[in-house]
């Protein structure tokens, strides 16, 4: 199954911005993800891009673009996405440093995980923390 091999995640959240290359900076430089992929489109669109932490991976592209997914999406909020990091205070640190908006600094929760919440430049919610769940199961 993927996902469960540390190779290929099986779940991959999908965000479309306005501004995707400002986007995949804000994640890359503030938030520690690697460029994995980006297609560019006539005019400079983000078409797709894949962009990796861990072994975890989201996918974004420009808004505006053109086909069904941008069509279901135009009206679409802003998103909330939930990454796991082993050092959160060295995460919210590099966070800061890149000017990213902290809406909670670092935490510790009830239920055991260490975590921070940021909104990136088009208002969608990332939460950083140490809490996975166990999908063994």
């Amino acid at each position: 199954m993927a996902g469960t091999n540390g190779t290929r995640p099986s779940i991959c959240p999908t965000v479309l911005y306005a501004d995707a290359k400002a986007a995949i900076r804000q994640l890359t430089e503030a938030f520690g993800f690697t460029e994995l992929s980006v297609y560019e489109g006539e005019g400079g669109s983000v078409m797709h891009a894949e962009l990796v932490q861990g072994n975890g991976a989201v996918m974004l592209g420009s808004k505006g673009r053109g086909g069904l997914f941008d069509t279901v999406m135009k009206d679409a909020g802003p998103s909330g996405v939930y990454v796991v990091v082993d050092d959160v205070d060295a995460h919210h640190r590099r966070a800061v440093e890149h000017g990213a908006e902290i809406l909670m600094p670092p935490t510790d929760q009830d239920y055991g995980s260490r975590d921070y919440m940021a909104r990136d430049l088009e208002g969608n919610i990332w939460s950083f923390g140490t809490y996975a769940p166990d999908i063994q199961g």
